[in-house]
């Protein structure tokens, strides 16, 4: 009786095919906004040309900060600065985007009646955006160290909970930003106060250690400048306000980062699930 009942089981299992699971629903989520993303020549444009015109830019800008600060190392920062300004544009910018164009479409109502959770959806439709991110950030890094020979990161755990800390803030603020905005077109104004608070508060543009003290200790308190700063510890050792340390020193170096980093975030995500849209306003 009981190897009937079993066997039947496995058969009904079997003819409804693989299980759901949250993996799989991201995954499938991932897929379809991957097709979207490569559809839209504007979204790619946003996320694949203009950081690297923006590279540029920076190298530019570092090179005449450099001549009346000397010291200042200008290849660990222009990397530094890439990998940032690449994260800033191809997750947290192209994501309101694509929050908002799926809003616009119900994509995000009628993803709620099926099997797949808010986090979910909201995670699932961030796959491509933080893949790109990720692949662009990882080029740019790697290609740029061995370019420039710098020296191997410091502590690379940090590095990676900068990144975590650094992704989860983009995604919420992302988040929280489309419920403010109307159309895709006019994310380009919505978004332009965060995107001008990372570029230029966070230390990307304008490294911090040249700003004035008061002003460079008010831009540390900025929402994504911790995350950024703790990815710039773990790689460097110093997030230029002190002396480079070793592993157990840039623990140290990131205490007052990690701390404001998690407010940032935790606050970024209440505010998300607080004002975040599914479906257009009427």
């Amino acid at each position: 009786m009981t190897t009937a009942a079993t066997a039947t089981a496995t058969a009904t299992a079997t003819a409804t095919g693989p299980q759901s699971t949250t993996v799989r629903r991201l995954l499938a989520l991932g897929r379809a906004e991957a097709t979207l993303l490569l559809r839209n020549r504007t979204a790619l444009f946003t996320a694949l040309l203009l950081p690297l015109v923006l590279i540029v830019t920076l190298q530019g800008t570092l090179s005449k900060q450099a001549e009346s600060n000397p010291g200042l190392d200008v290849d660990s920062l222009l990397v530094y600065g890439s990998v940032g300004m690449i994260l800033a544009f191809v997750v947290y910018y192209n994501l309101t985007a694509a929050y908002v164009g799926r809003r616009g479409e119900l994509v995000l109502k009628r993803l709620r009646t099926g099997e797949a959770r808010d986090i979910e959806i909201l995670l699932g439709t961030a796959v491509p955006s933080l893949t790109l991110g990720l692949l662009m950030s990882a080029l740019i890094g790697i290609g740029g160290s061995l370019g420039l020979h710098l020296a191997v990161p410091v502590n690379p755990l940090l590095m990676l909970v900068g990144l975590v800390l650094a992704l989860g803030t983009m995604i919420a603020l992302a988040a929280l930003s489309s419920a403010f905005t109307r159309t895709v077109e006019s994310a380009g104004i919505t978004t332009l106060p965060v995107m001008l608070v990372m570029q230029l508060g966070s230390g990307l543009f304008i490294p911090l250690e040249v700003m004035p003290a008061q002003v460079a200790d008010v831009c540390r308190l900025l929402p994504t400048t911790p995350a950024f700063q703790l990815i710039r510890v773990g790689w460097f050792g110093t997030d230029g306000s002190a002396p480079a340390t070793d592993f157990l020193g840039s623990w140290g170096a990131a205490g007052s980062h990690l701390v404001t980093g998690t407010i940032w975030l935790g606050l970024a995500v209440w505010g998300a699930v607080r004002y975040f849209r599914w479906e257009p306003r009427r």
